[in-house]
């Protein structure tokens, strides 16, 4: 193990080279395993782990030329056309031809909706339905990876185990109704839950076994934004395109809502999220180039909404009578800022210096921790007057992790602001905070079920 002054350089260095339109992530584990071991053979020789980093790099030549010798090496791959002409007889990283590659994600994407339409057939309640969701769609996504990385038998036996133990949990707890009727508070909270923890199984796929890689954690987290931006854009399109079969139908005396509902919308929907995970794997610039002006553009409106939340949080009288509905909505949206923020970390250089829009995402943490900080008073002060329940303690722990994050974000972005910190430093920090939110997840679908008797 390098000494972490070293590891964070080859954090950089990784992070620089990423951004060289012809190197795709792949190439960019290939060339970080070639500098390890060049790091590895020089201290062998006596040098030190600092000095055998330099000479490493110097011995890894000029990355425009690197970047040449990969676009030519990897020819048939999408994004690659700007810098060769593609050869279809070439094969990419996962040794596979692109056809190849396509059948293989069209497979896995029709088994994806005939997972999801065979449960729908089978588990009769719809809160089963709800909670199964995402254990019958994310295996499939996971298996693209699992075949794009090349897992090992060892690393997929790592992830089935604790998606088998969180299948039994989901289906074999003894969950109550609510008194009114409907699922009850631990199993909805279960249903929100479980999926966040089935995600850090993606994730572990995606990384192909390098979890500890705060780099490869990064990649996770950029991956995650642009499938958001992909799934949206293909249910969008997807949208359209069956408005206008449904208007057609309609016409000539077609009732297309049945066939919607009970086909289409099962089947597309979960297909469509592996299909946009192959995207974001084939086109990565492509919304590596928008995702800056993305985050440019929402980050001052989600400024003005945070405080514009803050003051009529503030004005609503005493907080104990402050909506339960609202509370819940501000959670939701705290979230939507933590993801904004995840995102503009992962999509900005981490080697360029401090400026104006990192001083405008500071303003944006502070609201966030503000809100944060009135919700947690709120919810104390309704815990205090009217006891604890599942989901008052789950929505608690949420806000809680949430400030922690914020705080020390916020503590970060100040030390970058002032040179004093660099910002691998607030880059570290989200990658290895980020599974904590899983691990509160996962005890809120397996611990809280039996803590508040299944209720």
């Amino acid at each position: 193990m390098m000494r972490p002054e070293v590891e964070e350089q080859i954090a950089q260095w990784r992070t620089y080279v990423h951004r060289r339109r012809a190197i795709s992530t792949a190439d960019v584990d290939e060339l970080e395993d070639h500098l390890r071991e060049q790091v590895a053979d020089l201290v062998a020789t006596g040098l030190d782990d600092e000095e055998a980093f330099l000479v490493a790099i110097k011995r890894m030549g000029d990355l425009d030329a690197v970047s040449r010798e990969f676009a030519s090496e990897h020819s048939e791959r999408l994004w690659k056309q700007l810098v060769v002409v593609p050869d279809g007889g070439a094969r990419g990283g996962s040794g596979a031809t692109p056809w190849r590659e396509l059948a293989v994600v069209l497979a896995l994407a029709v088994g994806a909706g005939a997972a999801l339409k065979v449960g729908i057939a089978l588990l009769a309640a719809d809160d089963a339905i709800v909670r199964n969701a995402a254990l019958l769609v994310l295996p499939f996504v996971v298996g693209y990876f699992a075949w794009k990385r090349r897992l090992t038998a060892r690393s997929l036996a790592a992830l089935a185990v604790p998606y088998a133990a969180l299948a039994v949990v989901l289906n074999v707890y003894p969950f109550d109704d609510a008194p009114g009727g409907g699922p009850g508070a631990t199993a909805v909270l279960a249903a929100l839950h479980a999926p966040v923890v089935l995600w850090l199984l993606v994730g572990l796929a995606y990384v192909g076994g390098r979890w500890r890689s705060d780099g490869r954690r990064m990649d996770f987290v950029r991956f995650t934004g642009e499938l958001a931006i992909y799934w949206t854009l293909l249910a969008i399109g997807g949208g359209v395109l069956v408005g206008l079969t449904a208007g057609v139908l309609q016409l000539v005396g077609v009732d297309f809502e049945p066939v919607l509902e009970d086909w289409v919308l099962p089947l597309a929907v979960p297909g469509a999220l592996v299909v946009a995970a192959w995207l974001v794997e084939a086109k990565q610039d492509v919304v590596e180039n928008i995702a800056p002006v993305l985050t440019r553009v929402f980050t001052p409106l989600t400024i003005v909404m945070l405080l514009t939340l803050l003051g009529v949080l503030l004005t609503a009288g005493r907080l104990v009578d402050v909506d339960r509905d609202l509370l819940i909505l501000m959670d939701a949206i705290l979230v939507l800022v933590l993801c904004l923020l995840l995102y503009a970390i992962s999509a900005r250089d981490s080697l360029a210096p401090p400026r104006f829009f990192d001083g405008l995402q500071l303003v944006l943490v502070v609201a966030a921790i503000a809100v944060d900080v009135v919700m947690l008073t709120a919810m104390a002060t309704r815990i205090a007057e009217f006891g604890f329940s599942a989901n008052k303690v789950a929505a608690l722990g949420l806000n809680l992790l949430l400030l922690v994050h914020l705080v020390r974000a916020a503590w970060l972005t100040v030390g970058f602001l002032r040179r004093r910190r660099p910002f691998g430093a607030l880059e570290r920090w989200q990658t290895h905070y980020l599974p904590v939110y899983a691990v509160w997840a996962a005890v809120v679908v397996v611990v809280f079920p039996p803590l508040f008797a299944f209720a």
